[in-house]
Parts: C-alpha cells; structure tokens; sequence
C-alpha cells in the first residue's frame, strides 16, 4: 500500500470515529444549557457517550457513514488521476475494515457492490493554488440529515420572502421548521446565497468545512448567521426534535453570484454526527498536520 493511500485510509476512519473538537465542545455547552432531566438534556447525554464510545472503539459514529465527500487543495501540476484512483482504493479498503459501513447502491437496480465506490461515490472537489502545500478535507455527510436539505427560488408568495436578506433569513427557517425531528439534530446549516441550482448547493456544503465558533468576515451574513442560530434556538425544537434549546449547533452562510432573473438560497442540513476531518500531505502523502 502506498504512503498517500495509507494517509486516506487513516483519515477516512478518523473521519468516520471521531467528532472534531470544536463539535464536541459545542454538544458539551448545549448539554449545559439545557434543563436538567428533560428529554432534551437525556438526547445530548446519549449523543455525548455516543461520541465517546465511537472514539474509543475506533467505530463508526453512526451505522450511516454517508455520502464520501473530498476537497483537495493542490499546487500546480498536482496529479489529479492518481489521487483519485488512490482515494478509491482507500474507500474500498476502508470499507472493508470497517471503517465505512457498505452504504452505497446502483440507483438504477438497487445493487450494492459492498465498495462505496461507483458512478459519483466517493465525490471529489479539486481546487488549485500556488503554494507547494497539499491539503485533504473529508465531510462525511449522512442521508438523514441530507434528506431535510433545501433549496428556495426568491421571491417566495407563500412565506412572504423577497429577495434580500430578510427574505433568506425566512426561507432558511422555514427549513429548519421542515426539518424538525428529522435529520438528527441538534443540526449544522450550511448555506449559499445566489449562485445556480447545482453551484449554490456545491457551494452550501464547503460551509461545512469551517469551525463551528467562527464568525464571518463580512459583516451582513455574520449578523445574519448569528440572527438566524439565536432564532432557530428560540422555535423549541430541541435535539432529535424533543424541545429543548438546541436546535442549532451553528449556522454557516456564504453569497455567489448569481444571474437576476434568479435567487437561490440553498440551505444544506448536517446531523450532530458533523463528521468532517483534514490532513495536510508531506511528500509521498505522509500525513503532517491535522486541520481540525
């Protein structure tokens, strides 16, 4: 096995075991927060062994390890082919260690092959730059929470939202409302602003990638996710749908340009189970650096 296929492998189980520290810490305040013996506080409880255990059995956070999602951040000249031919063979051998449960079938005939890999599966996003540096980012997203994603076309009569901000702030807690006691929350929203049908939900899901306690570096969608988490917090919706004050564990908002005769917003729901890892690759694809 090759150095650069080992470093997948043992991203791709970290990834698939281990909650990052920044959504752990923030299960751990939302546990705090909420009262104490109410359904909401035993769902963080069980969440929070859950995460425990995971990491200590080196097992899969959740039976649904979800769709394979990589971002690759390449120098110049970076073999693509190879990469991708090496990701592969690591997702078939991780799946065969157990790291990744057997979770992706043929949408035409239903077969599953047992590899995870297949037409589309795993997915790869490459991005060049200038540096030497090599960098691997991996979000496992599961089909639960990917189910209660949503995309809106502004204006919209029905909830009175209108193309700015305010109108994006109600379409994106109308999915939340949609998506209470589905989706394994407390839950993590990515969102796009503008951009096409397929860029504007591509572009939700690299939201994903940021820390939780981050803030925006543009004023008007910082003030929008804070707005956006506070409020949904306030619904009563609670982990797994119970009531509670967790509804939200963060909100993520980006903007794209888009054509006027349209306004997307897209809206991408990820469960508690955020699992979502990187590495930084020395040469030969030795792992150097972890990112989260």
């Amino acid at each position: 096995m090759s150095q650069l296929q080992e470093s997948l492998v043992e991203l791709i189980r970290r990834t698939s075991a281990e909650i990052p520290d920044d959504v752990n810490q923030a299960v751990l305040a939302s546990l705090e927060q909420e009262k104490k013996g109410t359904i909401a506080e035993s769902a963080l409880k069980i969440i929070d062994q859950n995460i425990q255990l995971a990491k200590r059995k080196s097992q899969p956070i959740c039976q649904d390890t979800g769709s394979i999602l990589f971002y690759v951040d390449c120098p110049v000249g970076f073999d693509q082919i190879t990469f991708e031919e090496t990701a592969k063979e690591a997702v078939k051998l991780a799946t065969k260690k157990g790291y990744l449960r057997q979770n992706s079938v043929d949408s035409l005939t239903g077969v599953n092959d047992g590899t995870n890999v297949g037409p589309g599966a795993p997915t790869f996003h490459f991005h060049q730059h200038r540096s030497p540096e090599l960098s691997v980012r991996l979000v496992l997203k599961g089909g639960g929470c990917e189910n209660v994603g949503a995309q809106y076309s502004l204006p919209n009569e029905k909830l009175q939202a209108n193309r700015d901000l305010d109108g994006c702030r109600k379409v994106i807690l109308d999915a939340v409302l949609q998506a209470q006691g589905k989706g394994c929350g407390p839950g993590i929203l990515g969102v796009c602003i503008g951009g096409d049908r397929a860029t504007s939900y591509e572009m939700s899901k690299t939201q994903f990638l940021r820390l939780i306690p981050d803030r925006n570096p543009n004023p008007k969608l910082d003030e929008l996710e804070q707005d956006i988490l506070k409020t949904a917090n306030e619904l009563g919706i609670g982990p797994m749908g119970f009531g509670g004050k967790t509804t939200l564990l963060g909100v993520k908002i980006c903007a794209a340009n888009r054509l006027p005769a349209s306004y997307f917003v897209s809206i991408s729901y990820m469960c508690w189970a955020y699992r979502r890892q990187g590495v930084m690759l020395e040469a030969e694809g030795k792992i150097g650096k972890w990112l989260y």
